[in-house]
Parts: C-alpha cells; structure tokens; sequence
C-alpha cells in the first residue's frame, strides 16, 4: 500500500507541485510491482534474484548482504555469497533496490519501474531509511554539478540522524 503525505516544505517550483512520498512495506506488491517491471522490460526475475528481493523487501528497514545470505542458508543451506551478490547485483542494475553505502546495506526502492536517483534519511537508533522522493534535491545536485562543468554519473546522498520514533523515545 501507498500512502502519499505531502511534504510541509513542499514548494511549486518550475510551475511543478513537488510532493514528499511516504510508503509503507508491503512486501508482496512490491515484489509483484518488480515481476510487472521486469516482464515489461524482458528482464529475468530468476527464482534466487526473486527470492532475494523477497528477503529485502519483507525486512522493512536495511539489510547487508550477510544476513540475507544468512536467511538463505535457513531455507537452502547451500548459499555462497557469491550467489547473493549477483542477485543484488542485478536488483541493483535496474533500479529494483537501493545500496545504501554509508551501512553497507540494502533497501527495496518505492518506484521499481522508474529509473531514479534518491537522497535518504537513515535513523542512526533504529537503522530505518527513508527514501526522500523529491526531485527537486536530484534537480539541484544536477545544476550545481553543471555549474561546475561537473558530470555526475552517480549520485548517493544519505542523510544520518534520529527518526519522529526514535527522538520521542
């Protein structure tokens, strides 16, 4: 299930209403919003890449790689971590999940059929991320790059701190 909260800071820019998306984890939508993706793109969801993108999605909050191989070694007992990264390999290449870098960890992405960059809100207590859907910040990071005569290929802006969960605790 969706659920869109607009953002108190959100402006009209550029004659375009920017809203701040919240979702929550409903791991089997996304897994089939992937399925749908992948199909339209003619992409393989192999059974393992599926089943990886299960264990990421139901987790609700990031996971590194280990715990999934973990996870995996449960059910199969023959899990290599090799196996687990070309999985998260391939979820990684076509937008189906984000790496967070600073935690070494992974996270489904809310937008499976959309090809985006994604600046995150990671609670330093509790280990949740939130995915900051907001274009304005990726359109801002782009110009100033220009400015500069820059040319981003890549952009990873994760953002650490205390949740609304945590500082009321």
């Amino acid at each position: 299930m969706m659920v869109v909260e607009v953002n108190p800071l959100s402006q009209i820019v550029s004659g375009k209403s920017h809203t701040h998306h919240h979702h929550h984890d409903d791991a089997q939508s996304f897994v089939r919003a992937v399925e749908h993706a992948s199909e339209e793109r003619g992409l393989r969801l192999t059974p393992l890449r599926k089943e990886v993108l299960e264990l990421v999605a139901a987790a609700g909050k990031p996971v590194k790689a280990y715990d999934l191989l973990d996870q995996l070694r449960e059910r199969h007992g023959n899990a290599a971590p090799p196996t687990v990264y070309r999985a998260l390999d391939f979820l990684l290449e076509h937008g189906f999940i984000h790496k967070l870098e600073s935690i070494n960890a992974f996270v489904s992405c809310h937008h499976p059929a959309e090809a985006h960059q994604v600046p995150f809100l990671i609670c330093d207590n509790c280990s949740s991320a939130q995915e900051v859907c907001d274009e304005r910040v990726a359109e801002l990071i782009e110009a100033q790059a220009k400015a500069f005569g820059f040319r981003p290929q890549a952009q990873t802006l994760e953002v650490h701190g205390l949740c609304k969960n945590c500082r009321k605790a």
